[in-house]
């Protein structure tokens, strides 16, 4: 696979996310709105799950508890966080790791009854392509199930595009299901999960101004949008 200037970018950036250990923070920052989606996909112990933006593994080996008789495999963009998914995953005989793009899966087609992907969507350079990418690798009544935390329709993260040192897409949640329905998906929807994380008395970090930002933020909550081959 021939990785395009956007991919580079995306890889060099995340690798260096994987260096400074962004990739073990995320389970703490994520949990919180991926159980809930969890608890929608209907996992069943013999599916075959793709985490695609897998960062260091820390979903992928979720699944891989949940799916005995199955395969999970992880993917992202950064050979450095696969590298730190390898190896915190040598305990899981389920599950492996890959390096690739949502462009180019380098995986067979029809494969996964499953696919996940937690807020890695808006980096994605076309996420048309992606979208039938990930359509190509699903069975036949497979579904794919995508959940964002950027999005157009929360106005407390429009800030984080100028904040990220590589470019996003903001796109609404009409958007999303018209590019899930072009790519081929049938029985498209979404549905907003509020994240239940306490909040602080106080917020001293660079995504929002303030601990009520934050507030509202979280309580819009994360867009899940998912549809079925």
């Amino acid at each position: 696979m021939t990785k395009s200037p956007t991919d580079e970018n995306l890889r060099e950036e995340f690798n260096r996310w994987a260096d400074a250990g962004k990739g073990e923070t995320m389970e703490h920052d994520h949990w919180p709105i991926t159980k809930p989606a969890l608890g929608l996909m209907q996992i069943e112990p013999d599916h075959n799950i793709l985490d695609a933006g897998c960062g260091a593994g820390w979903l992928s080996r979720i699944l891989a508890q949940r799916v005995p008789q199955g395969r999970v495999v992880g993917m992202d963009i950064s050979d450095e966080m696969i590298h730190h998914a390898r190896e915190a995953s040598v305990s899981h005989e389920n599950l492996v790791f890959v390096v690739g793009s949502v462009d180019e899966i380098p995986w067979e087609a029809n494969f996964f009854t499953r696919v996940i992907s937690v807020e890695s969507s808006y980096y994605w350079p076309d996420p048309l392509k992606g979208l039938r990418e990930i359509h190509r690798v699903l069975a036949e009544a497979g579904s794919a199930w995508i959940l964002i935390n950027y999005y157009r329709d929360n106005p407390y993260c429009h800030q984080w595009g100028e904040r990220l040192a590589v470019p996003t897409k903001l796109l609404s949640a009409a958007e999303w299901e018209t590019l899930f329905r072009d790519a081929g998906f049938m029985e498209v929807a979404h549905r907003l999960i509020p994240d239940p994380t306490p909040n602080p008395a106080v917020y001293t970090g660079r995504w929002f101004r303030d601990a009520k930002e934050l507030a509202a933020f979280r309580a819009i909550g994360a867009l899940l949008v998912y549809g079925n081959k």
